[in-house]
C-alpha cells in the first residue's frame, strides 16, 4: 500500500507598517520614489549615525499583538543580527531575538473541517533592508536604499498548517486584521506583506517532524499556493526514492513554477546576535497597553454582529462586504447618506466587484466617493434613470468619480416617461415587425422581448422599461 504523507507548514510573515517615517530615522516610507531619495545617514548606515525609535512602530506592533491574542512583552529590547549583504548598509539588521514584543498568540481560520486555531509563536519588530535591482542588460546589480529602515513586524507561526488552503486562510485572516487596524495596507505585489514558507512532509501518523525547507520570493497568494504544492511533491519524490531532504532556503520562480536552492539554512547562532547597544530597552506599562486596547477599532467579527442588527442585510452580504475594511467603510458611508443598505450592498457586490475583477484591483484601490454612489442609487430609485443607464453611469463613477446628477443632466440620460413619445415609438415598432406580432399572438412571449429591445434602442436606452412593456401589451391586444 502506498505511503500517505502529511504536509507540515509554518510561516514567517513580514508586514511593513504604515508609519509616515522609518523605524529609526525621519525619512519617508512612501513606496516608489527615485532610487535613494528617501535616505539619510542613519538608514544608509553611515558611521557615527545613531538610531532613534519611532514610537508609532511600537504602538502598531502592540495593536497587532493584541488583535492576534498575543501576550505583550512589557520589557523588550532590540538586538543586532549580523550579516554581510549589499542591501544591508550597516552589515547588521536591528531586530528582536531574545525579547520580542509579543508572543504566544493565535488566530482562528475557517477550514473545510470547521474552525481551526493557528498558533503564533512570536512577533518582533525590525527594520527592512534595501533592495537590489539586477540589470540583465548591463550584467550589474544596483542598490536602492529607499526601503532600508522601513519598519516591519515579523509574525512567526507554529507549524500548525497542513495545506495550501489553510496557509491562504491564515494569511487572509492576518491581512484582514492588520488592514482593519490601519497598521499596513498589506499589498503583496508592493512587498508590504511577504511570506516565507517553512515546509516539511512526514508519514501520516508520525509524531516527529521531517526536515524542513524555507521558501522565499513569494509575492502573491497564487505563488504561495503553487510553491507549497510544488515543494510538497518535490520532498515526497525524494523520500520515495530513498533520498534525504536537505535543510535549505529555496527560491520560488513563479514563471517557471519551480523552486531552486539558494543557500543552506542558517541558524540563529550564525548571525552572532547581541543586544543593540545604541537603543535603550522598551518598557511598556499596563496603562500604555490599556490605551492601545481602548483605541482598537471595530474588527470584522464585531462589524458582522452590528450589521445584522443595524442594517438588516443578509448574512452572506455582510460577510462579503466586511472581508475588507475599505469595502465596509464605503458601505457604511454610502448607507449613512442614502439610507438604503440592501441597495448599497447590491451595488458593491455586483458592479463594484465585477469592475474590480476586470481591472485586477484590490478594495483599497477603490477611489470613488460614497456621496456619488448614494446619488446614483437615489437617481435609479426615483426612476430618473433606468437600470441599464445606471450601470453605465456607475462605470463613470468607478473610474472617474463623476457626479452622477451632473453627468445624467449633461448627457441627456434621464428616463423618458412621456406617454406620447413612447406610444409613437411603440406603434412604429409594431408596424415594422409583422412577424414578431404574429409570433406573440401565437403565444410566443419571447417575441415581446424582441419588440421591447427594439423600442429601447429607438429611445436610445432611456425609455422606462415598465411603461414600454405596458404599452406593447395594450397595443398588441
Amino acid at each position: 500500500m502506498a505511503k500517505q504523507y502529511e504536509t507540515v507548514i509554518g510561516l514567517e510573515v513580514h508586514i511593513e507598517l504604515a508609519t509616515k517615517t522609518k523605524i529609526f530615522c525621519g525619512c519617508s516610507t512612501e513606496f516608489g520614489g527615485a532610487p535613494n531619495t528617501h535616505t539619510c545617514p542613519v538608514c544608509t548606515g553611515m558611521p557615527g549615525s545613531l538610531p532613534v525609535l519611532n514610537k508609532q512602530v511600537v504602538e502598531y506592533a502592540m495593536a497587532i499583538g493584541l488583535a492576534t491574542n498575543c501576550k505583550i512583552t512589557q520589557v523588550c529590547k532590540f538586538d543586532r543580527k549580523n550579516y554581510f549583504y549589499p542591501d544591508n548598509p550597516q552589515n547588521y539588521q536591528i531586530s528582536q531575538l531574545y525579547l520580542p514584543i509579543a508572543r504566544d498568540g493565535y488566530v482562528e481560520i475557517e477550514t473545510g473541517r470547521g474552525t481551526k486555531k493557528v498558533r503564533i509563536h512570536e512577533m518582533h519588530m525590525e527594520e527592512d533592508a534595501g533592495k537590489l535591482i539586477h540589470d540583465e542588460w548591463d550584467d550589474t546589480s544596483l542598490v536602492d536604499y529607499n526601503r532600508s529602515g522601513v519598519p516591519l513586524v515579523e509574525i512567526v507561526s507554529e507549524p500548525d498548517m497542513r495545506s495550501a488552503d489553510e496557509v491562504i486562510a491564515y494569511l487572509e485572516k492576518l491581512r484582514m486584521i492588520v488592514q482593519y487596524l490601519g497598521a499596513s495596507d498589506c499589498k503583496l505585489q508592493e512587498g508590504s506583506m511577504r511570506a516565507d514558507v517553512n515546509l516539511s512532509v512526514r508519514e501520516v501518523g508520525t509524531e516527529t517532524f521531517g526536515t524542513r525547507t524555507e521558501m522565499k520570493n513569494l509575492n502573491s497568494f497564487k505563488a504561495i499556493s503553487h510553491a507549497i504544492e510544488g515543494e510538497r511533491e518535490r520532498q515526497i519524490e525524494l523520500l520515495e526514492a530513498g533520498k534525504e531532504v536537505v535543510q535549505e532556503t529555496r527560491r520560488w520562480d513563479d514563471n517557471k513554477e519551480h523552486s531552486y536552492a539558494m543557500r543552506s539554512k542558517e541558524d540563529a547562532q550564525d548571525y552572532r546576535y547581541f543586544p543593540e547597544p545604541d537603543l535603550v530597552p522598551i518598557v511598556i506599562s499596563d496603562e500604555w497597553i490599556a490605551r492601545i486596547k481602548a483605541q482598537q477599532p471595530e474588527l470584522r467579527s464585531e462589524k458582522l454582529e452590528r450589521y445584522k442588527k443595524e442594517f438588516d442585510i443578509p448574512q452572506y452580504d455582510a460577510e462579503i462586504i466586511t472581508e475588507s475594511k475599505r469595502m465596509a467603510d464605503i458601505f457604511e458611508a454610502t448607507t449613512a447618506i442614502c439610507g438604503k443598505p440592501k441597495k448599497v450592498a447590491n451595488w458593491l457586490m455586483g458592479e463594484t466587484f465585477r469592475l474590480m475583477k476586470e481591472q485586477d484591483m484590490e478594495p483599497q484601490d477603490l477611489k470613488f466617493s460614497p456621496e456619488n454612489l448614494a446619488k446614483l442609487i437615489d437617481l435609479a430609485d426615483a426612476g430618473t434613470i433606468n437600470s441599464s443607464v445606471a450601470k453605465d453611469v456607475f462605470e463613470k463613477i468607478f473610474f472617474e468619480d463623476v457626479d452622477p446628477e451632473k453627468y445624467v443632466e449633461e448627457n441627456g440620460l434621464k428616463m423618458v416617461n412621456d406617454e406620447g413619445a413612447l406610444r409613437e415609438t411603440v406603434e412604429r415598432v409594431i408596424a415594422e415587425n409583422p412577424q414578431a406580432v404574429a409570433d406573440f399572438k401565437g403565444g410566443k412571449e419571447k417575441a415581446l422581448g424582441a419588440m421591447m429591445g427594439q423600442t429601447m434602442r429607438a429611445m436610445k436606452g432611456k425609455a422606462n422599461p415598465g411603461k414600454v412593456q405596458e404599452l406593447l401589451r395594450e397595443l398588441l391586444s
